[in-house]
């Protein structure tokens, strides 16, 4: 019998080596003892189901995963909870800071600040980092309007507006609203709006990085919720990217003129929003090497 190293094993199963010592001391990966302090496993071991279930060809959401579960600091998943919720809930006029954002990801409480804090800025904080977890769950699974729904829900539970009947929490607008200033789709019309984007979206068997982000913009424009479509919608397109195997992006706040210039102009000129999009591409992909993670 020929035994390769942990190194070896991650390679060819493309995970990272402190998965499979954990894969190893639970059993998970069939005939591996340890000789010292070291592991040997069988040349032609494989994952259990148990251990191989969960695992992809793609090697970031791969990453994410085990991290989530591990509740591992100071990966690409503490990296990516942090500066998504961070940015995105900036976006929108939240006033917490990055340094706050990441002390409630990791303490679950709040620094002391001489400015008074927006208790609702807080909860959606809280909120966001749970929609995280819940599209690196299901990056796989196909969108849907109930998918939709339970990101709105998640993402708005517990705030104010949950306490609003007419706000409606988790499902479509009950009243008229608009964006930038600009009209959106009347609430009568939202679900059969939804369901056709849908459709259209799912005719395409190979998705691009240009669908998702015209998924993006048709979602805006109908802005199906009373408030929280904009981070709905981005936790969509980093979902869809990564049930696509494309790298991912967040769009920061310096971006956030030129996103919504993009949105704005997206039937004159699509170049606007595809290139901000790429660029916080190529900032995410920074990221990527820096953890040492491959992508396509």
């Amino acid at each position: 019998m020929k035994y390769i190293s942990v190194r070896e094993f991650a390679k060819k199963w493309k995970l990272s080596e402190r998965t499979v010592r954990h894969y190893c001391a639970t059993a998970r990966i069939k005939g591996a003892f340890l000789t010292g302090k070291t592991w040997n496993i069988p040349d032609d071991a494989i994952l259990t189901e148990k251990g191989n279930k969960k695992f992809s060809n793609n090697i970031l959401l791969n990453h994410l995963k085990e991290q989530k579960d591990m509740k591992l600091k100071g990966g690409i998943y503490h990296r990516t909870q942090i500066d998504f919720t961070y940015n995105s809930n900036r976006i929108e006029g939240s006033k917490l800071t990055q340094e706050q954002t990441r002390f409630i990801f990791e303490t679950n409480t709040i620094g002391v600040s001489k400015e008074s804090v927006n208790v609702d800025d807080i909860i959606e904080t809280s909120n966001h980092f749970r929609c995280i977890d819940l599209i690196i769950d299901k990056a796989k699974s196909k969108l849907t309007e109930g998918l939709i729904k339970e990101l709105h829900f998640l993402l708005k539970s517990g705030t104010s507006d949950s306490r609003k009947d007419w706000f409606n929490i988790g499902e479509y607008k009950k009243l008229p609203n608009e964006v930038g200033g600009n009209e959106t789709c009347t609430h009568n019309k939202v679900n059969a709006k939804i369901k056709e984007l849908l459709f259209n979206y799912h005719k395409k068997e190979n998705k691009t990085f240009e669908d998702i982000i015209a998924f993006h913009h048709q979602f805006e424009i109908i802005h199906p919720f009373q408030d929280g479509n904009g981070r709905v919608g981005r936790l969509i397109m980093f979902k869809e990217c990564l049930a696509n195997n494309i790298v991912p992006f967040i769009i920061d706040e310096e971006l956030k003129l030129f996103y919504y210039r993009g949105l704005q102009e997206w039937n004159l000129v699509q170049e606007y929003l595809l290139n901000t999009c790429l660029t916080a591409q190529d900032n995410y992909k920074s990221l990527l090497n820096y953890f040492e993670i491959e992508f396509k």
